[in-house]
């Protein structure tokens, strides 16, 4: 391995010079090179050995670093991945191959060309989904595949409340479980909820906005779940309700109770719908609403392409997200958002942006399973656990970029005349 060190030092000094990273690079050999002008050596890309250079030369993507990261090619010390993203402009990484010197880089790659590593760690999703009659795919495997993980592992990190979706934060400082309860707050506000108000919650999670429209607002609740895991702690937060709050594992789309909820929540499921199945849940949305029914729609999206027919493409953070994270999952914009809203039979009453919101949940997220990340891998592995602290990493830069967006939107189903809501 001794002869691939110079190589491997002229690598990593181009790479500095055009990156100019307040961060080092650990070698094979413990050498540490910096990543910048001054840049520090508390946080360092340790990188295992030659094989992970050669696998990242032969196919220089973002899923080609996730398996090399995955496999333990390469890792991180000294802090998250999110403290090591934050240690470099995002957007002189992004251009980086614009800039770099690609003659000189490929001949000082060549020496790690025949190099192996393991393409893949094992936790991608791999199973068959199936479609059943009319109702497209079956989407069971997918939830399954990221909620059924361990409630243990998410309790790590969401904080008391269980809530894997965007907290409401007053401030920057604000503990995460008080911004939790506000988010549950406004949601049951927004919807206006009050005894004898019968609310849906689609996508139930772990139950904490079942409890809470139940416990403080005194909603008589249904909540419906793919996720047997989650249905088990929910069924256990919500049982001393009674029958104010029933929980089931069931697909949204089988649900026949014509016009007979007040309010339906849907708070961070949607991500997983898919943009070909959106009419069928807008649709299935109408139907369950009473005339004059509030809907509220809380999901991530993705900004707008100038050219709408290039919206679909899927970009390099969505392929590892759909292939290691949420499989099948897809992001529509906001303006198809409240399109589709429209187009069966609702009306438009608010659009709150949440984005600086989701930044600061993911940042607390990553802080909080980081911190107890020896927890994390013992209760669901050291892998899936990285994978997890990557996955925060990714969106929490995101969302501060702007080229992700959380929005809620309030929708009511459609009555003739006024809507009966308050003027403010």
């Amino acid at each position: 391995m001794g002869d691939r060190l110079p190589h491997a030092r002229a690598l990593i000094a181009h790479i500095a010079l055009h990156l100019q990273a307040d961060c080092s690079v650990e070698l094979w050999n413990r050498e540490v090179l910096p990543l910048g002008r001054d840049a520090r050596d508390d946080i360092r890309i340790v990188i295992a050995s030659p094989a992970a250079i050669g696998r990242l030369v032969r196919s220089p993507r973002l899923t080609t670093l996730v398996e090399v990261y995955l496999a333990g090619g390469i890792d991180i010390t000294g802090g998250s991945p999110l403290e090591a993203l934050g240690r470099w402009e995002h957007l002189r990484a992004v251009h980086l191959k614009r800039h770099v010197d690609r003659a000189l880089v490929l001949r000082h790659a060549l020496p790690f060309l025949r190099e192996r590593t393991p393409e893949d760690a094992g936790l991608g999703f791999a199973a068959r989904v199936k479609r059943i009659a009319g109702r497209g795919r079956d989407d069971q495997a997918m939830i399954q595949f990221h909620y059924d993980v361990s409630n243990a592992f998410y309790a790590l990190f969401l904080g008391e409340e269980m809530q894997y979706s965007s907290a409401v934060f007053a401030d920057v400082d604000e503990d995460l479980d008080v911004a939790q309860r506000r988010k549950l707050d406004l949601i049951c506000t927004k919807l206006r909820l009050a005894p004898g108000k019968r609310l849906l919650d689609i996508g139930c999670g772990w139950g904490g906005l079942a409890a809470h429209a139940a416990d403080h607002y005194g909603a008589t609740v249904h909540g419906v779940t793919l996720s047997a895991a989650q249905l088990e702690a929910a069924r256990a937060r919500t049982e001393r309700f009674g029958d104010r709050v029933t929980l089931e594992l069931r697909d949204y789309r089988t649900l026949d109770a014509p016009e007979s909820y007040d309010a339906i929540a849907q708070i961070g499921m949607f991500e997983h719908v898919g943009i070909d199945n959106h009419d069928t849940f807008f649709a299935q949305m109408a139907r369950l609403l009473t005339p004059g029914g509030l809907y509220l729609h809380q999901a991530t999206t993705r900004r707008a392409t100038r050219d709408l027919s290039k919206f679909r493409r899927q970009s390099a953070y969505m392929k590892v997200i759909n292939r290691w994270i949420f499989p099948g999952g897809e992001l529509d914009y906001v303006g198809m958002t409240a399109t589709n809203v429209e187009r069966w039979g609702f009306e438009v009453r608010d659009v709150e942006t949440m984005r600086e919101h989701y930044h600061l949940t993911l940042k607390a997220w990553s802080e909080r399973l980081y911190a107890r990340r020896d927890e994390a891998s013992t209760e669901a592995g050291v892998t899936r656990t990285r994978l997890w602290l990557l996955y925060f990493a990714l969106s929490c830069m995101g969302f501060w970029r702007g080229v992700l967006c959380d929005f809620q939107t309030l929708a009511q189903k459609k009555v003739t005349g006024l809507s009966g809501l308050p003027l403010r």
